[in-house]
């Protein structure tokens, strides 16, 4: 009989993660690539295995991700928001847990547009008076 698998998304800045959750012995495939090779930051792994270690399920579960858009550290939230989304579909307990802690906000921030006629979104060329 196969495993139980439990899927979810992640999304932050302009990166989504999807998330495939089983039961197994812990290991992190991200991209199809070891997880400690894709993120080399241990700042961002840190990040990443939060859910994991604050629930207690660190050895307990498989997780492969396909993450896609943005650079690392959007990847890293996105991967973190999908993996809290996925422990709650395998134990709907840790839902108060998590979300008292923060893992389940999706953080809204995104890069303001440039504006025309001017550099960018907020700075202005300088101002000459004569």
């Amino acid at each position: 009989m196969a495993d139980i698998v439990y899927t979810a998304t992640g999304r932050r800045k302009s990166s989504v993660a999807s998330v495939v959750m089983s039961a197994g012995k812990g290991d992190i495939l991200v991209n199809k690539r070891n997880f400690d090779s894709y993120f080399p930051r241990p700042s961002l792994r840190m990040v990443i295995r939060q859910p994991l270690e604050f629930t207690g399920m660190a050895g307990r579960f498989d997780i492969k991700a396909k993450v896609i858009g943005g650079g690392l550290s959007g990847q890293a939230g996105a991967l973190r928001l999908g993996i809290s989304r996925a422990l709650i579909k395998a134990d709907s307990d840790l839902r108060p847990r998590l979300k008292k802690e923060g893992f389940l906000t999706r953080d809204p921030r995104e890069t303001e547009r440039k504006k025309y006629g001017q550099p960018g979104a907020r700075k202005r060329f300088q101002f000459s008076k004569r």
